[in-house]
This record gives C-alpha cells, sequence and structure tokens, in this order.
C-alpha cells in the first residue's frame, strides 16, 4: 500500500509540471490524427508500455505494436484470441478507461506504470476535457487520436510514428490507402439515388441501428451504402419499429448478430423487405473483432472490402481481384500477426457469404 501511494504521489507531482510544460495541443483533421497530447510523451525510442483507453485504441496498438500494448481494454473469448497471433492471444484483460463506463480504477493504471495512455475514437470536446482531466489526475502522458475510417492510413502513420513504429505504421496505411482506393473506384460516378439503401440491423432482434453520422454505421456510407436510417436524422444508435423499415424497405440488410440474417428470412414480418425477399441479407464476422462495428477501428478495413462486394457486385473496379478469402487471409497475418489454419479461414468466409 506504501509503495502505491508513493507512486501516486509520484505521479500526481509530475502531473503539474506535465501540464504546465505541455499544454493540450489540439489537432486538426486536415494535417493531423493526433488531436491532443498532453504531458511529456517520452521519446518514440523510449516508449515500451501503452494502455489502450478503449478498444478502438486497443486494435490500434495492436496492430502497430503489439509487444507494447499492455493489455485489452475488452473483453475477449476465446474463439476471438484464436484469430491473433500469439502475442495478442496472450495479453491479460485490463479494463477501459473510456466508452460506456469505466472498468479500470485509477489506482489499477497508475501501478502499471505507462509510458502513455492512449485513446482513440471521435475526438470532440468532451473527449478531449475527458482525456485532460485523466493527465490531470494521474500525472500519465495522454494522446487522444482521431478515429473515422477517412483517418485511419494518416491514423496509422501518426501513431507509427508516436510509438516509435514507423516502418510498421507505413505498412499497414498502404492497406488502408488501397482499400479507400477500391471504395472510390467503385463508387466513382454513382449519382446518391443509385447507391443501394442499406439498413444496418444491430441487437438480436435486429430493430437497432443507426442514424447518419453514427461512427457504428460508418462502414456503410464509407462503402457507397445509402443508409435508410439517415431519414430520422443525425445521431448515434436508435432503436427502431419494424413498421418503420417496413416503410424504408431497403434494398441491402448488413449485420454483425449471428443467426439474425437466418431468423429475417424464416420471419413473415422480415420478408416484407425487398432485402430479404432478393437475398441481399449478409452477415459479417465479429471474431477477433467486428468487420463493420465493434469497436469502430481500423479493424473495420476488410469489412470495406466485403460490404464493397455486396453492395456493388458488379462494379468494374470489382472484378479480376484476388478472391476474397486471399486478402482476409492476408489482412489477419498483417494487421493481427495470425496465420489462420484453413478451417479458421473457412469458418470465417462460412459467415461472410
Amino acid at each position: 500500500m506504501t509503495d502505491l501511494l508513493f507512486t501516486r504521489r509520484r505521479w500526481l507531482g509530475q502531473a503539474m509540471a506535465a501540464l504546465a510544460s505541455s499544454a493540450l495541443v489540439p489537432g486538426h483533421a486536415q494535417t493531423t490524427t493526433i488531436a491532443a497530447r498532453i504531458g511529456q510523451i517520452p521519446d518514440a525510442t523510449k516508449l515500451r508500455r501503452v494502455f489502450a483507453a478503449g478498444p478502438p485504441a486497443g486494435v490500434l496498438v495492436a496492430t502497430l505494436a503489439p509487444h507494447k500494448l499492455l493489455g485489452w481494454p475488452q473483453q475477449l473469448d476465446d474463439v476471438s484470441r484464436a484469430y491473433l497471433g500469439p502475442t495478442l492471444q496472450a495479453l491479460p484483460h485490463l479494463g477501459r478507461l473510456s466508452g460506456r463506463g469505466s472498468t479500470m480504477p485509477l489506482e489499477s493504471l497508475l501501478k502499471l506504470q505507462p509510458d502513455l495512455v492512449l485513446d482513440a475514437g471521435t475526438a470532440d470536446a468532451t473527449y478531449i476535457s475527458a482525456t485532460e482531466r485523466l493527465a490531470r489526475q494521474t500525472g500519465l502522458p495522454c494522446a487522444l487520436i482521431q478515429g473515422s475510417l477517412a483517418d485511419h492510413a494518416r491514423q496509422l502513420r501518426e501513431v507509427g510514428a508516436l510509438l516509435g513504429e514507423a516502418a510498421r505504421g507505413e505498412t499497414l496505411a498502404r492497406h488502408a490507402d488501397a482499400v479507400a482506393a477500391l471504395a472510390q473506384r467503385s463508387t466513382q460516378g454513382m449519382a446518391p439515388a443509385e447507391r443501394p439503401r442499406v439498413y444496418f440491423a444491430r441487437s438480436a432482434n435486429g430493430l437497432e441501428t443507426g442514424l447518419a453520422g453514427s461512427i457504428n454505421v460508418e462502414a456503410v456510407e464509407y462503402a457507397g451504402g445509402c443508409n435508410v436510417a439517415a431519414d430520422a436524422g443525425r445521431g448515434g444508435l436508435t432503436r427502431v419499429s419494424m413498421e418503420q423499415i417496413l416503410a424504408w424497405d431497403p434494398q441491402v440488410i448488413v449485420t454483425q448478430e449471428p443467426g439474425l440474417a437466418e431468423r429475417m428470412r424464416q420471419d413473415p414480418l422480415w420478408r416484407g423487405v425487398a432485402a430479404v425477399r432478393s437475398g441481399r441479407v449478409h452477415c459479417a464476422p465479429v471474431w477477433p473483432f467486428g468487420w463493420l462495428d465493434g469497436p469502430p477501428g481500423v479493424n473495420r478495413l476488410i469489412g470495406v472490402r466485403w460490404l464493397l462486394e455486396k453492395l456493388h457486385p458488379q462494379a468494374p473496379a470489382l472484378q479480376g481481384l484476388p478472391p476474397l478469402e486471399r486478402e482476409v487471409r492476408d489482412f489477419y497475418r498483417l494487421f493481427y500477426g495470425a496465420d489462420l489454419s484453413p478451417t479458421a479461414l473457412g469458418r470465417l468466409m462460412e459467415t461472410a457469404r
């Protein structure tokens, strides 16, 4: 207990000096994804221990510097861990500081003595204020990273450099650049009215979705889909009625809920929706992380590639590409350090059909 109090006093003493010498530095979306740096972040050559404050940050650090990530902010079951490389499989669950309720006490965070606390997500005033407050309470250097899909290539480059993994960041960023270029080519010249109307079904009954601007449905919009729930306004997640879905009558339904697509096909109410009648109901895998969401991080890059095939199957830009199965295998090796067995890869592709 004495050691812990000493450690806490030491960090709190450092907090005032750190905040005085390195004030909050707002990021500009046009130039950087690092929305805030607070405290004296160690030189990249000396940065060894990184605490990820939430799931998007956990995935980001895991892909860039798996040996520097102290542990997972989210719980990962055995199936999810099987889709990760050995280093990432072995990391413990530590808890989170951001999102829907913190599960990491500050005393436990201080005992870990991280060189950096990193968070990623929507870098609005609320998140920046929370990051500043955390640095003030603990004395730990903190960084907040803007996390939208359009930012992922730049994010990987900049955070890679921040963590002392610039070459790794460049390699992953080139993959993100390629996904962005493919999405642009696949939808080039497509008028808004020509984009397929898509409903992203969440929750066990499919009656939860994201409104316009919701980061949870960003992958759909990025891949050239028209989110039908945008008609209900802007915001985050929302509950909707079956009557509303029937009125929207989406051409395509995507989900990450296991078994939901099959239940829709068997349900007389859902069969009243154009997407169900035409067989365009698709379920994205969630191992080790969701292809579309959960978390809204760089894990979605493979989901965009999958969505392009589901939303624009006849797009000239998609013709002649390597099979999706090969691209999934390569993505998991590159981003997660996982060499998937034929069985593991087959399970992903069976879900993603």
